[in-house]
């Protein structure tokens, strides 16, 4: 009979994690049809032996399980297995004691699970060995197979809970259920053929709710908290593909889900506690939670199994034993000391792979096939490792951000309750996380977005600068926008999931992946990735590749042995793109973002790891002349690229200022109170800013993978080659390109005027780095550990003096502490700050412009001294002021490097003098060496070392010009300000080479532009050009 083959397969199961369960009784209700069982309670034990996970199970229960077994139609209609209330708590493990005591007792729980394992299997194979002889064995394994496939899981309840210190994190799902679908993803009895190697389920998430509070010393929730996630519902495809009938494990195996609408909401109170909960995610990532403390040993043998058990059994534990390099295996080892290996939760993630997909290994017993003849189909299963694509699509999610504040009844004895205010809101459309993996030498996970925005809601701290009387428009509560309209870019976030209708698996065929780092970087470049996105976009790689060709890779540093060193080449790059981004600073957003901070910082939790001190290995490691060839041909490295395209940042000035509230708790200073100011709101129109254009920014990090290990075996080279030495160093590098800033407006209709240009577009560029464990390096004293470089080809400045009066009232707005409507603009400097477009102005207003070329600044300090030494090419400074015919004269104020032997005599005034050679010495050079500690500076003395070149300066009458402009009120003349969206800061104007001139030289006319002259902008190390004709007496600057 089929019960007899069935029965066994799911009494297995439900008696491997259900307690006093009686297999008599069981075996009775699943041959009558239907189970029914209740008040449950689970295995704990079972649970966390086959997790791994470093939690303990403080309870768990099951209200009620039915299982449902449709005997007549088994090949026809699933079976149905129900749970009713099923409640799960746990919390993290007391310290990293107890990973110790349980992998020192892992012999005795293995050995009880291997004695479970070989009581249960002789018991089935005795049940199943009555078999019936009409019925063959190979139709007996196809009925089984389709049941199995076809099994379907309801969970109606499920509660789970961890609590940890003062949190309380609960996760309420109303409804899941796990099913068999066809090609269309509708629910249907599939099986796999010959044709159709394919089996596809899905799993519906109905009214899922995230709550999160915290709980007194006595353990009680004393006020709840809004739920972090309300009644969301979500909806899971899984589609697996084989590559025989025969095959226990799919070769390929997606795990997709999307979410519509994805609404979080976190309030003040939350927030730490939210933190928190991220913090223990990336301890688990990064595998520092359970690892075993210094100067403890451990039984690798035991440690490997804990890592990378395997729930079907020891066969499979054997078999990663010999397939992954044993530095995943011991805490040792390397591996462990950064994120990106997959020690940790990628290993403990990836254990689960064939535990999920494959049959039971006792399963053969039931068929009663004889092991050994599968014994060669299994081994060749295990030699390829699946591949896994992981998905998350949400096409909107909403972060709000609350305030809380405790609001009392009307009734004494009245307990009080928590009031919330919304004050922050973050939306996001077509969010994107998908990682693919196959085995651990490959993983990578890339993220991304279409678009984004922060909005401003209600008021914060007592000013009601957006509540529902301001009748204020949503532009303005927007302070920053990145990427696109969802509407507009469409369903690329989607693009070859499980949910695009054009995705190879909807279509019939065989999905192909990348697999090789090279190809991947080929194929997945940053351009690729914001013409999918649009927003943001990143690409995390890791590849481990063995190089050797000898088996298992082993790599150890620590061992010292060159047959270990070089055969595994890894690495690790993280590639991040930040589209075109719009970020406004004005006083409700500045407060908002800080009050968030304040919050956070508000409750600080002991960190899960603690920082280990730099203590160098008293073990010296001495390495002879081909191993230090071979660690020289790779080294492992972690490279990290952070792009940031078309950044415009608007500081607009202070409209309130409640930063004395705030900052002391930031920086430490005082706690925070719950000040509320009285003060009404009132916007202040038109609100200048100071608007900051960015056309690139690139910063690139790199650091050695592995750097303890590393550090300890090249400190100890008696012969220490550079390349070698640059591995050493946590290298970064800032680069920025098309720089430039200016003033502009923001009306009362939401609208910008015309920018002023203060700073031309410039570029600009810093290198630093800095030596890994500085301890180490005791005995090699000229070693640097810290060296930086900055580079600046050419920076230019112009400025009326009514903008710079206008730049310090912005500045006085946002550093004098009060009520910032008393230092309201004079509407005369902004008349003169912002000027009509057509309307010229009577008496323009004189321009300062400084322009400094060629600087380069670096800094170097050893374990003995400091020392920074630096150039500067030239500097220029120059006046444009009105002149006759209402064109513009330059004035030159101040030059350098210029010849000055000469200055005195009336010669230098009237000669002809052409630009020097660009190979001329640099107007400033410069050099300061310092000791380290000043009361050892016997073994290493200070130096100055300062070189300055000729310097030629004219005091002119329009320097005190512009210097005593004072505001003046204009009642025939009104500001009108233009809408205008995305001007650039530059306009382009003819120039001529006539322009170009020094000090003594003739002022030559110009039309007055905000573009840098070519005076300031001439070619580094240019002194003088050449007049038509010498000035006259009357025009001699020293003469004025």
């Amino acid at each position: 009979m089929l019960e007899s083959y069935v029965t066994p397969i799911l009494m297995s199961y439900v008696n491997r994690y259900i307690k006093n369960l009686k297999p008599s009784d069981l075996q009775l209700s699943l041959w009558g049809g239907d189970v029914v069982l209740s008040k449950l309670e689970l295995k704990l034990d079972v649970l966390e032996q086959e997790l791994k996970l470093p939690f303990t199970f403080l309870s768990g229960h099951i209200h009620e399980l039915r299982i449902h077994v449709p005997w007549t139609k088994l090949g026809s209609e699933p079976v149905v297995i129900t749970i009713n209330t099923m409640e799960c708590i746990l919390k993290l493990k007391d310290g990293i004691q107890d990973d110790h005591e349980s992998c020192g007792s892992n012999s005795t729980n293995r050995s009880t699970t291997e004695n479970t394992k070989s009581s249960v299997k002789p018991r089935r194979i005795q049940q199943a060995a009555p078999t019936d002889p009409d019925l063959p064995p190979g139709y007996v394994q196809s009925l089984i197979r389709r049941v199995v496939n076809n099994v379907n899981i309801v969970i109606n309840n499920l509660i789970l809970k961890y609590v940890e210190d003062d949190i309380v994190l609960s996760v309420n799902i109303t409804s899941a259920e796990c099913y068999t679908v066809g090609e269309l993803w509708d629910r249907a009895f599939m099986d796999i053929s010959a044709t159709d190697l394919v089996l596809r389920k899905v799993i519906n998430f109905s009214d899922c709710t995230v709550c999160l509070d915290k709980r007194n010393a006595s353990g009680k929730i004393e006020f709840y908290q809004d739920p972090l996630l309300y009644k969301c519902s979500f909806r899971t495809r899984l589609h697996f593909t084989y590559d025989n009938l025969n095959s226990k494990m799919p070769s390929v195996i997606k795990i997709h889900t999307l979410v519509e609408s994805l609404k979080l909401s976190i309030t003040d109170q939350q927030l730490p506690m939210f933190i928190r909960i991220m913090q223990l995610g990336i301890a688990l990532y990064y595998g520092e939670i359970g690892n075993f403390k210094d100067g403890e040993t451990e039984d690798p043998t035991c440690h490997n199994k804990d890592m990378l058990g395997n729930i079907t059994g020891a066969e499979d534990e054997t078999r990663i034993d010999m397939q992954y390099p044993a530095q995943y295996k011991g805490q040792e080892l390397y591996s462990q000391q950064e994120d990106e290996q997959p020690q940790g939760w990628v290993s403990w993630a990836w254990s689960f792979v064939p535990a999920i997909v494959s049959y039971d290994d006792g399963e053969e017993d039931f068929l009663g096939n004889d092991p050994t003849s599968t014994a060669h189909q299994q081994k060749a299963q295990t030699l390829r490792d699946p591949i896994v694509s992981i998905g998350f699509y949400c096409t909107k999610a909403t972060v709000t951000f609350k305030l809380t504040e405790m609001q009392a009844e009307s009734s004494y004895y009245s307990p009080q309750k928590v009031k919330s205010k919304e004050v922050l809101c973050w939306e996001q459309e077509g969010t994107t996380v998908e990682a693919l993996m196959m085995g651990e030498p490959f993983f990578d996970c890339q993220i991304g977005f279409v678009g984004c925005r922060a909005l401003c809601l209600k008021g914060i701290m007592g000013v009601k600068d957006f509540e529902e009387n301001m009748n204020r428009s949503e532009t303005e509560a927007c302070f920053f926008i990145c990427g696109e309209n969802l509407s507009m870019k469409g369903l690329t976030y989607l693009t070859n999931s499980l949910f695009d209708y054009r995705s190879p698996e909807n279509n019939g065929t065989r999905a192909e992946f990348i697999l090789d780092a090279a190809h991947h970087k080929e194929t997945y470049t940053e351009i690729a990735g914001m013409q999918r996105f649009g927003a943001f976009y990143m690409d995390y790689l890791y590849t481990m590749e063995n190089i050797s060709g000898k088996g298992s890779a082993n790599q150890d540093f620590s061992s010292g042995k060159s047959e270990d060193m070089g055969t595994v080449q890894e690495k690790s790059t993280k590639s991040l793109v930040i589209g075109p981004l719009d970020f406004r600073l004005d006083s409700s957003a500045v407060h908002r973002i800080l009050k968030m901070i304040v919050c956070a910082l508000e409750h600080e939790y002991e960190p899960y790891t603690g920082l280990k001190p730099d203590i160098k290995d008293e073990n010296e490691i001495i390495l002879n002349t081909e191993e230090v060839a071979s660690l020289e041909e790779y080294i492992p490295t972690r490279h990290t690229s952070v792009t940031l395209l078309k950044c415009t940042c608007t500081i607009f000035m202070a409209e309130f200022n409640l930063l004395d509230h705030l900052l002391p708790v930031i920086m430490g200073e005082k706690n925070s109170s719950n000040f509320l100011n009285a003060t009404n709101f009132q916007s202040l129109r038109p609100l200048p800013s100071i608007q900051i254009l960015v056309d690139k920014i690139n910063l690139e990090h790199s650091v050695p993978m592995y750097p303890e290990q590393l550090v300890h075996v090249v400190s100890n080279l008696t012969q220490l080659s550079d390349n070698l030495l640059h591995y050493c160093y946590a290298h970064c590098y800032l680069k920025i390109f098309g720089f430039q800033a200016g003033l502009t407006s923001l009306d009362c209709r939401g609208s910008y005027c015309l920018p002023v240009p203060i700073i031309p577009s410039f570029s600009t560029a810093l290198y630093g780095k800095l030596l890994k464990l500085p301890t180490c390096w005791t005995k090699r004293s000229q070693i640097a550990i810290t060296e930086g470089i900055f580079e600046l080809p050419n920076l230019t400045v112009q400025a009326t003096r009514a903008q710079t009066l206008l730049l310090q009232a912005i500045y006085q707005s946002w550093s004098h502490i009060g009520n910032v409507n008393s230092l309201s603009v004079n509407e005369a400097l902004m008349n003169e700050v912002f000027q009509t477009i057509g309307v010229k102005s009577k008496n323009p207003l004189p321009t300062l412009e400084g322009s400094i070329q060629n600087v380069e600044l670096k800094y170097c300090s050893t374990s003995l001294v400091k020392c920074a030494s630096g150039t500067m090419g030239s500097i220029k400074i120059c006046a444009k002021a009105p002149g006759d015919s209402g064109k513009e004269k330059l004035i030159p104020l101040l030059q350098g490097p210029s010849d000055t032997k000469d200055l005195h005599s009336s010669k230098w005034l009237n000669e002809s003098r052409k630009p020097e050679s660009l190979l001329a010495p640099d107007l400033i050079a410069f050099t300061v060496q310092v000791p380290q500690y000043m009361d050892y500076c016997h073994n290493s003395g200070a130096v100055l070392l300062c070189s300055v070149q000729g310097v030629a300066v004219n005091i002119d009458p329009v320097l005190y010009t512009w210097l005593i402009y004072q505001p003046q009120k204009r009642t025939s003349r009104h500001m009108q300000q233009q809408p205008v969206v995305a001007v650039p800061l530059i306009m382009p104007i003819s120039r001529r080479k006539e322009d170009e001139l020094s000090v003594g030289s003739a002022p030559l006319a110009k039309q007055q532009s905000y573009q840098a002259s070519e005076y300031a902008s001439s070619p580094i190390k240019t002194k003088t050009i050449t007049v038509k004709k010498p000035p006259s007496r009357a025009e001699m600057p020293f003469n004025r």
